[in-house]
């Protein structure tokens, strides 16, 4: 059925969309906080190594 063949290729790009979206919320929230918060302690502790 080649009318079916605009409305797959509009599925696919929402569902890539809602996945990019869902990527982007979950790693801003959850993951590189994380990264953020490590890089601080790293900071901390070379400082706090370097006055001895």
């Amino acid at each position: 059925m080649p009318q079916l063949i605009p409305y797959y290729f509009l599925n696919q790009i929402t569902f890539a969309f809602v996945v990019l979206l869902v990527l982007v919320y979950i790693l801003s929230k959850y993951i590189l906080p994380l990264f953020t918060l490590l890089q601080v302690a790293r900071i901390y502790i070379t400082k706090l190594s370097n006055k001895n």
